[in-house]
């Protein structure tokens, strides 16, 4: 599976490098959904719209920045909970030492450094190679082909499946991962019909040593963008914006990556391949395998995460 990876979040790269158009309609109705709450997407996502020059454009800028407020606000309020939570617990450990007031000042602390951080990143200017990177539930820009024309459109990071409802969601978590042998039977009303490229610079694994779970980073090698295959699915829900999401393929490791101790990897496509890709012949899925089989085949390093 690919647990997290480093991706191109820019989507001005993705109209440079492949001629795609933007989907501001779908960008702006990201924002109108979720109204304040907390958006899980990079930050270099956002940050790709601060340059912001024509009307459709600044319009998401707008949005972004008033749901950047409405963040920045509940932030505040959730440190003025924590600080009273941690006031409190302090008071009691003064007088006596007891279990539930030493916990209460732990969680409370965290969750303390946990908002100073997040109002910092709403703050902040210059990105970090951090700001790049996504994880399940998180959005990220995907590039498909919609009415003859390559786009990209912002997408949640772990697919619903084609008649799935939020709750048979919820009861399977891992469909970020698109198995390569399951690709006919589970995902069998996407695959050939709904596929898509996100660009992916790195990837991170969790992986057991010696009994303790760790987070590996993996680089290709040499350094490269990854047009990574996925598939997509679109969900209408009555009241609210569609639903799109995806998952990454993923198919058995290069020998390097399963001697560091992980089972899956992603699938990087061949730029010359993007073509037929992005445009499926479902009647001709044999020759969907062999774009997956042609794949590039980069030897990825890999390192402990920071």
């Amino acid at each position: 599976m690919c647990y997290s990876a480093q991706i191109e979040a820019d989507y001005k790269k993705y109209v440079k490098m492949f001629g795609a158009a933007l989907s501001i309609r779908e960008f702006a109705n990201l924002y109108w959904e979720h109204g304040g709450r907390d958006l899980k997407l990079p930050l270099a996502m956002e940050a790709a719209f601060s340059n912001a020059q024509s009307d459709d454009e600044k319009r998401v800028l707008a949005l972004i920045s008033e749901n950047n407020s409405q963040r920045a606000k509940k932030l505040e309020q959730e440190l003025f909970k924590q600080r009273t939570r941690l006031a409190d617990a302090e008071r009691i450990l003064e007088t006596k030492t007891t279990k539930a007031a030493t916990e209460s000042k732990r969680i409370a602390t965290d969750k303390i450094d946990a908002a100073v951080r997040r109002l910092g990143d709403l703050k902040r200017t210059t990105l970090k190679d951090s700001d790049s990177r996504i994880y399940p539930g998180w959005y990220a820009p995907v590039m498909i082909v919609e009415d003859g024309r390559r786009v990209v459109v912002p997408m949640r990071y772990r697919c619903r499946l084609p008649g799935w409802t939020a709750a048979m969601e919820r009861e399977k978590p891992g469909t970020y991962n698109a198995r390569r042998n399951n690709l006919r039977r589970v995902w069998g009303k996407l695959f050939g019909h709904n596929h898509g490229i996100m660009v992916v610079n790195r990837f991170y694994e969790n992986v057991d040593r010696d009994g303790a779970n760790v987070v590996l980073q993996f680089d290709p090698t040499p350094a490269q963008q990854m047009l990574v295959a996925c598939l997509w699915s679109r969900t209408p829900i009555p009241g609210e914006p569609d639903l799109w999401s995806f998952a990454a393929i993923t198919d058995e490791p290069p020998p390097e990556v399963a001697a560091a101790g992980h089972d899956r990897c992603i699938v990087p496509i061949k730029p010359e391949n993007v073509e037929a890709w992005l445009n499926p012949d479902p009647s001709n899925l044999a020759s969907l395998y062999a774009i997956l089989d042609d794949r590039e085949r980069p030897y990825y390093e890999h390192r402990m995460a920071a």
